[in-house]
């Protein structure tokens, strides 16, 4: 008899799904069977309607080591018999109805996505999103969420060394929390998502399972919720940071010792993902018997079992003769290791409860879930917010002095110390450049001279403008950071974050974001290695602006060559790399937070040209290398004068424009146009700098001097950097109070 609608509902099925699985079947499934292709026939597991979108994402790269999605993570040969592994992953939904819980477990679950790799977590970094601060709800959230990483985090020893926040109403009701987690290991070592033959010891590592996270892949990340739903928090998971450390050291030795066939851990759907993905990789089947699986909750039925999302476990595959080694590696570290099951031959998997088959089935169908394209369409509200007239825009009486302060202390600008400064960021003694003093952290590579920068970005606004150059700076973006530090981008990870994509007006947004992630990362020569999506992030028919993250990762092979955001002295030039003059052009004030925060407007079409994106972060990366860029910060939000105004603040140096202003001001001191990046030269580097810029293609221009204790933009306009520091360090604290 078929599930009424409700139960249909709560795995996130279809009734047109629910015939399908019928029809492959050959018959109606039980509730555990129809519970299983609930969750793996998920949002969050199957990708649905953003399967067929991201085979268009570049992927190719001399250094990939495996092909995106065929593993728990991406992994690149950086060389020297090193490889390094990343992911970045969201925990929206969990965040929202449990911020601290749902914040760390989303910690928890990333780093074990990289320890199943076999690599050693290295780096976390996170990206945030949240509604007004000045809504207390919202604050309750973003303080709830940045306790939850920090207390995750802090924990388990992995350094918490960068990310990004925005607030926006667009996030009031769905805030974005995403985790992204770099590790590193020996190639050669690398652990694989594999059953391997039949015979094979299937066995449950870490903490006991218990009730909670249980529909958290289908019932909460794969549709959409309304605020407030209480009876949702149980599908939250709970984490353990503590187990989760030893965890880390128990499965790095195992890796290390060679006594296993396959790691996985359990995520999203639990045992039924780590079991049936595993089997499906190696054309294998299953035969588990879940009253062998240690609970931690009396009575659990094994619907409960299979789906449960308890945090801290791993499930290792092993050779009969390989059992006793793992029982030993993970009893040294006084975790519990237990036998549930065996790897068949026939390609079926048999859910048994004792004595008691509770499902049987073939792993096919469940592993080859529908994929939509339903088709996009432009919103009829688009084109009239792309062809609004910037230029009409009149400019503030206050000056650009007040305007520059305001901004500054604005929460989407000002400093990110009151996070950070929560994380422990130099736990393993690797941060050499860490949060705050640079567009990108940089982490040494021990036992080698050389380094790692990692940078995570993206920005919904510009994606509500125009989904395709939103997409595309994200990219440009978070390889321009890393850049910055004098990085070369190698590889990148994103994170898809959009609406009901079963709406017209959202998979239109989706598709034309992964088109320009698509073509930024090609022209960047930087593959797509891992991601994720999640979708249906809304309420009430409301979507999140679409908000694609992208995760970045640069090699330096010299790690002392690097750059700063700070000014680093008296009397440097300071040089524009990306335009030849100040810009006049008020086009470039599309979605920029200064229209929003000074004229409440969200208007204009952001646009980027990636040629001359290639050419300025190109001729960045040779000044930092060269040691001629003695501080590099990328124009961002706020835009040219919040950035000067940080590079001061951070230097702890004045500086003063040379460069006359036009008319209008606030096109040029607070317009986002892309591809803009303020280094700082000796004076007797200026023309090394100008003629290397020239030789990668990168027009520029000579902006001013550092010197004196205030920054001077003209026009009588001179304003204490004691006084910007104030107003940009202390932004967050005024608003939390």
């Amino acid at each position: 008899m078929p599930p009424d609608a409700h139960k249909l509902q709560e795995l996130a099925i279809s009734e047109a799904e629910y015939a399908m699985i019928v029809e492959r079947l050959g018959r109606e499934p039980n509730d555990l069977e129809l519970g299983l292709f609930g969750s793996l026939w998920s949002e969050h597991c199957g990708y649905k309607h953003s399967r067929p979108l991201l085979a268009e994402l570049p992927s190719e790269s001399e250094r990939l080591l495996v092909a995106p999605g065929a593993e728990n993570a991406g992994a690149i040969d950086i060389g020297g018999g090193l490889a390094v592994v990343m992911k970045i992953e969201s925990h929206n939904h969990p965040s929202a109805i449990e911020p601290y819980e749902g914040a760390a477990t989303g910690v928890g679950g990333i780093v074990r996505d990289i320890l199943a790799m076999g690599a050693r977590p290295i780096a976390l970094l996170n990206s945030l999103r949240f509604g007004p601060l000045e809504n207390p709800e919202s604050r309750r959230l973003f303080e709830g969420v940045v306790a939850g990483i920090s207390g995750y985090g802090n924990c388990i020893g992995v350094p918490d060394v960068g990310g990004e926040v925005f607030f926006s109403g667009s996030y009031a009701a769905n805030p974005l929390v995403n985790a992204m987690c770099v590790g590193v290991l020996d190639p050669s070592r690398m652990a694989r998502a594999v059953a391997g033959e039949a015979g094979n010891v299937l066995l449950l590592a870490g903490a006991d399972t218990g009730r909670d996270g249980i529909h958290g892949a289908s019932g909460l990340a794969s549709q959409t919720f309304e605020e407030g739903r209480e009876e949702l928090r149980p599908t939250v998971q709970v984490g353990n940071p503590f187990l989760e450390k030893v965890l880390i050291e128990a499965c790095l030795e195992l890796v290390e010792a060679g006594h296993l066939v396959g790691l996985q851990d359990l995520g999203a759907a639990g045992l039924t993902s780590a079991a049936v993905e595993s089997a499906a990789r190696s054309g294998r089947g299953l035969d588990l018997d879940v009253s062998l699986v240690p609970r931690r909750d009396q009575g659990m039925t094994p619907y409960e079992v299979m789906l449960s999302e308890s945090q801290e476990r791993m499930l290792v595959v092993a050779r009969p003769d390989q059992v006793d080694s793992v029982r030993r590696i993970f009893g040294r570290w006084d975790l519990q290791t237990t036998a549930i099951g065996t790897v068949t031959a026939p390609e079926t998997i048999t859910v048994r409860d004792g004595d008691e088959v509770a499902a049987s089935m073939p792993i096919g169908p469940l592993t080859d879930p529908p994929a939509y394209r339903p088709g996009g369409a432009a919103p009829d509200w688009l084109a009239d917010l792309q062809g609004r007239d910037l230029g009409a825009v009149p400019l503030p009486e206050r000056g650009p002095g007040l305007v520059l302060t305001e901004l500054l202390s604005s929460p989407n600008v000002a400093s990110r110390r009151w996070i950070y400064r929560q994380y422990d960021h130099h736990v393993q003694i690797g941060t050499v450049i860490e949060p705050g003093a640079g567009d990108a952290a940089v982490l040494r590579l021990r036992g080698t001279g050389r380094g790692l920068a990692v940078s995570t970005d993206g920005n919904g606004r510009l994606g509500y403008l125009n989904p395709y150059a939103g997409g595309a700076i994200a990219v440009a973006e978070a390889c321009r950071n890393v850049s910055c530090v004098g990085a070369e981008p190698v590889a990148l990870t994103d994170c898809l974050n959009f609406g009901n994509p079963e709406r017209p007006e959202v998979y239109h947004q989706l598709e034309r974001a992964v088109s320009g992630i698509a073509d930024a990362a090609r022209a960047l020569g930087a593959p797509v290695v891992s991601g994720n999506v999640s979708l249906y992030n809304e309420s009430g028919g409301s979507a999140i602006y679409p908000t694609p993250v992208i995760g970045a990762l640069g090699l330096l092979e010299d790690v002392t060559a690097r750059a700063g955001m700070g000014f680093a002295g008296e009397g440097h030039a300071v040089v524009l790399l990306g335009a030849p003059a100040l810009s006049a052009d008020p086009a470039c004030l599309a979605g920029s937070e200064y229209l929003e925060r000074v004229h409440g407007l969200v208007a204009g079409n952001p646009a980027i040209d990636l040629d001359l994106e290639v050419a300025v972060q190109r001729a960045c990366r040779r000044l930092v290398r060269g040691r001629i860029a003695l501080s590099a910060h990328d124009v961002s939000e706020g835009g040219l004068a919040v950035a000067i105004a940080e590079s001061c603040v951070v230097g702890g140096v004045g500086f003063e424009l040379s460069a006359p202003l036009p008319a209008r001001w606030d096109a040029a001191l607070f317009g986002e146009p892309q591809s803009l990046i303020v280094v700082s030269v000796a004076p007797s580097d200026l023309d090394r700098a100008l003629d290397a810029a020239g030789a990668e293609g990168a027009p520029c221009c000579v902006l001013g001097t550092t010197g004196g204790g205030a920054l001077a933009l003209g026009d009588g306009v001179r304003l204490d950097i004691g006084a910007l520091a104030a107003a940009w360090g202390g932004g967050l604290e005024r608003f939390l109070g």
